[in-house]
């Protein structure tokens, strides 16, 4: 079972393969990208253990040589000295400019090999093969590519796109229930930032997929690609629509800095907790009805993510504080915080002008939920 996605950026545009056995067919749809049969890849110590045979399987069918550097898995290998060693272990390999590197792994390990792609030699070409559903999803398409600074999240990168993306959905069943829990936190993004149908779908279809649904999985990772590479086509750069993608970010990147981008809560349920939030300041802003904050709130629960503040372990700062993260965001304008708000299901927009005292009002009944 197989489909496919174009990103549409003219001479650069590249497809999305989904689907199931991609990764035995890998040496057969890199290869035509290869000037040499060798390839270098960068994963980390989950995927290494679980996949590194498989992909090195896939490309010796088309005779293809493989050299692997793996890194420590989790959020703080997105940092200056991860992305240091990578480069300096790439030259020491010998890769070239008309070479290919693969990112292979999760958000993190794609964020950094991209990044460290981008400045290779002043730019090699790369393949993404994200192994999470929230990679395949979201991480893995579009270009933004980089790593995070103690000021915040993401704050240094470059926008450079992949020559290939290939999701396999089958390594979606080596996950842990709260990694795709976790990257489903993307994909519901997409039906409530601009497809109310895709969240009807998502409602009653969603743990039919959580439970290993094949079909259902690709039909979600397929529209939400599809949803991302049609906003990418026309916003590369994020100068405008794109940064609806963001919905629940603002929120999610600050609670993220809070909790030391550590395992106590990670990308995607962050993204879920923001979502909710960002719903909530709609209601209160007048903006949508109370019915969808709830809505979004209850579909998290059936599914069995994390929904609020109360969710997350351990201490966190004050509304004070989690504002004061939210304005080391990149989106950060003339000192003003871009927000993602919503006037429904399915109705998102990009708006600077939010009361901040509503914000703080919502973030402060929350934290005193966890109390």
């Amino acid at each position: 079972m197989r489909d496919q996605v174009t990103v549409e950026l003219g001479d650069r545009s590249y497809p999305i393969h989904i689907g199931t056995g991609l990764l035995s067919d890998s040496g057969a749809l890199i290869a035509p990208l290869l000037r040499r049969k060798k390839v270098a890849v960068v994963t980390d110590e989950n995927v290494a253990a679980l996949h590194l045979d498989s992909l090195r399987a896939g490309l010796l069918a088309a005779n293809i040589e493989m050299v692997a550097l793996t890194m420590p898995a989790g959020e703080a290998t997105k940092s200056w000295a991860s992305i240091q060693q990578v480069v300096e272990w790439l030259l020491a390999e010998k890769i070239e400019r008309d070479d290919v590197l693969i990112a292979f792994g999760g958000g993190v390990i794609g964020d950094l090999a991209g990044f460290a792609a981008a400045i290779l030699r002043r730019g090699i070409r790369f393949v993404q093969i994200p192994t999470s559903l929230l990679a395949q999803v979201d991480s893995s398409v579009g270009g933004k590519t980089g790593i995070n600074s103690p000021h915040g999240k993401n704050l240094v990168g470059a926008f450079y796109q992949p020559q290939m993306v290939l999701a396999d959905t089958d390594m979606l069943d080596t996950l842990k229930a709260r990694d795709f829990l976790a990257g489903y936190g993307e994909v519901m993004k997409y039906g409530l930032l601009g497809d109310s149908t895709f969240f009807d779908w998502l409602e009653e279809n969603a743990p039919a997929m959580a439970e290993g649904d094949v079909a259902k999985r690709i039909y979600a990772v397929k529209r939400s690609c599809q949803m991302k590479a049609d906003i990418v086509a026309r916003d590369e750069k994020e100068k405008g629509d794109r940064a609806l993608l963001n919905l629940g970010h603002t929120f999610c990147h600050a609670l993220e800095a809070a909790t030391g981008f550590s395992d106590r809560l990670l990308h995607g349920e962050g993204v879920s907790i923001g979502c909710a939030l960002a719903y909530e300041v709609s209601m209160r802003l007048g903006l949508c009805s109370q019915e969808a904050p709830s809505r979004v709130r209850a579909h998290l629960r059936a599914m069995g993510t994390k929904v609020d503040l109360a969710d997350i372990a351990g201490e966190l700062p004050d509304a004070d504080q989690l504002i004061t993260l939210m304005g080391q965001d990149k989106k950060v304008v003339d000192g003003q915080i871009a927000f993602i708000m919503a006037r429904d299901i399915g109705d998102a927009f990009v708006t600077r002008d939010v009361d901040l005292g509503v914000v703080h009002a919502v973030l402060t009944d929350a934290l005193a939920q966890r109390r």
